[in-house]
């Protein structure tokens, strides 16, 4: 009976198959979801939500209107926030509760961008060469968008998962007062509560020349640190002017930062990374990487890794100047300058304990240093937190993830690594949920452009990921 049963179902899948009607359903489907997908994605990057002058919160209003439209309850989507501009939006797709929820984490805010910088408006979604251009196509409201899709497509198959799903969109990740994640932790954690995070925020598929080299999943992350250097001067007449002056004074400081290199540090996650790498990569890279991981590491195997800016920062705590500020007049000596020092900690050493190291490196009394947190405000002295601990590897993360990205990204090994940036992976794992972070975006590994002029994400990897995190959701939050 089990067999006969087996061909007549085997038989009705295959007519089903070759049905047209079928197929034109099937294809119309195809259709509506990508353009659903689309639209969300352009009405996000018309949005702005920058910390300046957008709102979160006309973002985050934007996406509960869709998902009521598509049919979710009121009652489990949610808008709330700490004021009118930084609005954070929660959305629960019900399971039936057979296991404990999960919870996926995006950001809806995006950094600066002038016009004047940009070949588009960095605030209108432009389709050109086969790319999406907008503030935030990279970081990262493209996931945004796509999740909010996927919740709908989902919602509209009659879909059931074993758990709930809850989609957290949030305020200020990039900087600001407000920051939805912390602020949903410390105000309302039984609606952020969950067994684990996904955090698109980090991780992806590098490619190179189209072609997949592996698929990052984010296992620790650096730390973020701000600093402001002040050098101060009597200033004076501009007719008469001065050895000593301040502009002057900090850009030598910022020199000799430019010239520093912090030293070369491994941990387990990074000789992880390096290792598989060295497993595929070829010629030199591949000798450079096998040699950095030997018990003595040969420094001319680090000084040419060291030349790429992602391998480098994967190295060591990096510190760059990213703004600066002087005078008060164009006919006057600068009394003050003043510049910002934007830091990506190692882990393992604490802010205060870089804020030390830069003093050492200045040498100089003239110049102090200041920890500036998100919100702005300056402190002689910095925190003294260190690392968030890698996630266990779940296999009910890793199993799927592995499975379905050999599907789509075909023989690219999925690898941990350091985030060498920073994410709200940080609040959740003080708040003792594993986050892992991991963007199903693929992008070439040197046109990766997030905080930079002329914004962009190839079309078709928009797409894929839409597709990937549809069928990626459902495996984990099913039965089978």
């Amino acid at each position: 009976m089990k067999s006969v049963a087996l061909r007549a179902c085997t038989t009705l899948l295959l007519a089903a198959a070759i049905d047209p009607a079928a197929q034109l359903h099937a294809q119309q489907a195809d259709t509506q979801n990508r353009q659903l997908a689309h639209d969300i994605f352009q009405q996000l990057i018309e949005i702005n939500t920058t910390d300046s002058v957008g709102s979160t919160t006309v973002a985050a209003q934007a996406m509960q209107k869709r998902l009521l439209e598509a049919g979710f309850p009121a009652a489990d989507v949610q808008l709330l926030g700490p004021n009118d501009r930084k609005g954070n939006m929660v959305v629960r797709y019900r399971g039936t509760g057979a296991k404990k929820p999960i919870l996926i984490i995006a950001h809806l805010d995006v950094v600066e961008a002038r016009r004047e910088d940009w070949t588009t408006d960095p605030f209108k979604f432009v389709e050109k060469e086969g790319f999406y251009y907008g503030r935030g196509t990279q970081d990262m409201k493209e996931d945004d968008a796509l999740f909010v899709a996927d919740f709908i497509r989902l919602w509209k198959e009659g879909y059931k998962p074993d758990r709930d799903i809850i989609l957290a969109l949030t305020a200020d990740e990039e900087g600001g007062k407000s920051n939805g994640v912390a602020w949903l932790l410390k105000n309302h954690r039984d609606l952020v509560d969950a067994a684990f995070v996904i955090n698109p925020d980090s991780g992806g598929i590098d490619l190179s020349q189209g072609k997949p080299l592996l698929v990052a999943v984010e296992a620790t992350e650096k730390v973020y640190a701000d600093y402001q250097l002040t050098v101060t001067n009597p200033g004076g007449h501009s007719s008469l002017p001065r050895p000593d002056n301040a502009i002057y004074h900090i850009s030598d400081a910022l020199v000799r930062l430019e010239h520093y290199v912090f030293p070369f540090e491994l941990n387990p996650v990074t000789k992880t990374y390096f290792t598989r790498l060295a497993s595929r990569a070829e010629g030199q890279m591949a000798a450079d990487m096998t040699a950095i991981l030997k018990p003595v590491p040969d420094p001319e195997a680090i000084r040419r890794l060291s030349q790429d800016p992602h391998y480098n920062s994967t190295l060591r705590t990096t510190c760059v100047a990213t703004r600066l500020n002087a005078g008060h007049a164009n006919n006057a000596l600068p009394q003050m300058a003043q510049a910002n020092v934007n830091c990506r900690i190692f882990p393992g050493h604490s802010p205060e304990q870089i804020r030390k190291q830069l003093s050492t490196v200045f040498d100089d009394d003239k110049i102090t240093v200041k920890y500036v947190n998100d919100a702005g405000e300056v402190f002689d002295t910095a925190p003294e937190r260190t690392v968030i601990s890698p996630p266990p590897p779940l296999p009910e993360v890793f199993e799927p993830l592995e499975r379905i990205a050999a599907e789509f990204w075909p023989g690219a090994p999925v690898v941990p690594i350091m985030e060498t940036g920073a994410s709200d992976s940080i609040y959740m794992a003080a708040a003792g949920i594993p986050s892992y972070g991991f963007s199903a975006i693929a992008l070439e590994s040197n046109d990766m452009r997030a905080h930079g002029k002329d914004e962009r994400v190839p079309v078709n990897s928009y797409y894929q990921a839409v597709e990937f995190y549809y069928r990626y959701l459902k495996a984990i939050s099913s039965a089978k």
